[in-house]
């Protein structure tokens, strides 16, 4: 049976550091742009992990204004609230990764179902994709905003495949996060660790991912084999 695709999008798909350019225009003080960048991707996951497990869900898009309030406070920026709406809206049009239209299209052209698997909304998502150019190469958009839950929670997964109507085996959870991939391995699925950064570290919890690889293509190269 062929595998069905379930590829994480920020981060995976989408390049969240994209965000760089923009923040090198927009602070004062153009050096903090990298920093200001990762670090508020760093919060925006810690927020969404603690709205989680409080029990307060919040929509992702919220969990990422929140971080950009934070960072900019962290690292005495100064954004105007202009500023900050800009830079929201300048996230939601992030770019896709080279190497994305590629590999989905080599995965579908031998006849695997692929679907983008996110926190965020299903409307913010889809519309992240078609200005990204890669909404046209996914079958679905499956979001964790119709369980009210963030990944890793096992809930999470388990809807991912009551979607899907694969069995745990066949289901793949393709994502760069190492949290999102041990989060789908917990939970039964097969996964892809995307290591889009060769220094990267991969948690140290005792488990590995089923593949690992430095791009989308190598991906499709090997789960093709």
């Amino acid at each position: 049976m062929q595998p069905v695709l379930a590829f994480d999008v920020y981060g995976t798909l989408i390049d969240t550091q994209g965000v760089t350019v923009e923040l090198e225009r927009r602070l004062s003080d153009a050096t903090k742009a990298g920093e200001f960048a990762k670090r508020w991707r760093e919060k925006q996951l810690e927020y969404s992990f603690r709205h989680g497990l409080m029990g307060a869900y919040v929509p992702f898009s919220e969990c990422t204004r929140e971080a950009l309030v934070f960072t900019d406070r962290a690292l005495q920026t100064g954004l105007s609230d202009n500023n900050q709406d800009h830079l929201m809206a300048v996230y939601a049009e992030l770019p896709a990764f080279p190497d994305v239209v590629p590999a989905l299209d080599q995965l579908r052209d031998a006849g695997i179902r692929c679907v983008a698997f996110s926190n965020g909304t299903q409307e913010a998502v889809t519309k992240l994709l078609t200005r990204a150019g890669v909404e046209s190469h996914i079958d679905a958009v499956i979001s964790v905003d119709d369980v009210k839950r963030f990944k890793p929670d096992p809930a999470v997964y388990a809807y991912l495949r009551t979607r899907l109507e694969v069995r745990p085996e066949h289901t793949w959870l393709i994502s760069s996060n190492p949290f999102d991939v041990i989060g789908a391995t917990h939970a039964g699925l097969r996964s892809a660790w995307v290591r889009r950064h060769p220094d990267a570290p991969f948690d140290p919890w005792g488990g590995e991912p089923d593949m690992t690889v430095a791009d989308l293509e190598t991906f499709a190269d090997r789960i093709i084999k």
